[in-house]
């Protein structure tokens, strides 16, 4: 039976140093087989997952063994933190490990929905020359509203900064002293909806997060704005954005995260006819660099915990 089960996809060299000291069941398509996760739990002494194996409460009672859970990513919001506690397992995000890709992924889409060049190759191809039409607009001068600003909106921010923007950020949980604060002018929710050219979350999803962006929300920011969503799904309505965004009351937006990921059959219908918005399947923090980083820190994790150095 495995020590360690791996239910999705991790770095052949990080699974390598796992399994020299432990038995490895590894199985990337666990994640869409729950009843098989289950199956292999028994043993259990460590479970790694991404964001989409669901670490319920029946899937910590069948993993009677289990110790520790390694986090491939940051966010939490797919185990269940209050059930582990309660069982004494350990939870392991990847702190820090891929912040430096979601930065640039966000810098990327705030330069692609402001200068709007790159949604015309179909067109130029075609031999449309539609010029006019793709007039776009420059970052320097502009003013980056960071919602949430922790370490992945601090290296945003820099990026942002070396391109000329103005950044001003809300985080209700960052001290007025801290150092941090140098880097970006701290104002109110609704100021930095009200402000800003670009706006880029970077909280996480909890009751207080949910729907963050909603109608309301939207409706506070500028018509030309453009909103970057990174982070998760939740924060934002999807709804209300895909009516913004229909109705021109916002420029243009970027998702890489949504509320039911993978995308249902059919469930991208709000977003059907919009030419200004960009959808992309939760990889702003996975590139190559970020994976082997990624996979090496949740193996260091896991096994300081199995052999008592956590």
């Amino acid at each position: 039976m495995a020590e360690i089960v791996i239910s999705e996809f991790m770095e052949e060299t990080a699974i390598a140093e796992l399994s020299t000291r432990f038995q490895i069941h590894y199985d990337p398509g666990l994640v869409d087989r729950p009843d098989d996760l289950l199956a292999v739990m028994a043993a259990a002494k460590a479970l790694i997952v991404r964001n989409r194996t669901k670490v319920t409460g029946a899937l910590l009672d069948a993993a009677p063994e289990l110790q520790c859970i390694g986090r491939l990513g940051v966010g939490l919001d797919n185990i269940d933190l209050e059930g582990c506690e309660a069982r004494g397992i350990a939870v392991y995000p990847a702190t820090g490990a891929n912040n430096m890709p979601v930065a640039e992924y966000v810098i990327t889409a705030i330069l692609m929905l402001l200068r709007r060049a790159w949604f015309a190759s179909a067109d130029v191809a075609a031999g449309v020359w539609p010029r006019q039409e793709l007039i776009g607009r420059e970052t320097a001068g502009k003013v980056l509203g960071l919602v949430g600003f922790g370490a992945i909106a601090r290296e945003t921010a820099l990026r942002a900064a070396a391109l000329r923007m103005d950044i001003i950020a809300f985080d209700p949980f960052l001290a007025d002293d801290d150092p941090a604060w140098t880097h970006a002018r701290r104002v109110e929710f609704d100021a930095l909806l009200a402000e800003a050219d670009a706006v880029s979350l970077h909280v996480p999803l909890t009751d207080q997060t949910r729907h963050l962006v909603n109608g309301a929300a939207l409706a506070r920011m500028k018509s030309d704005a453009v909103l970057i969503n990174a982070a998760r799904g939740g924060v934002v309505d999807e709804q209300a954005l895909a009516d913004a965004l229909h109705n021109g009351r916002l420029a243009g937006a970027a998702l890489d995260v949504f509320e039911s990921e993978p995308l249902p059959a059919g469930a991208g219908g709000v977003f059907t006819g919009l030419s200004n918005i960009i959808l992309t399947p939760h990889i702003a923090g996975l590139t190559e660099e970020s994976n082997i980083r990624v996979s090496a820190v949740t193996a260091a994790n896991v096994l300081r915990h199995l052999e008592g150095e956590a």
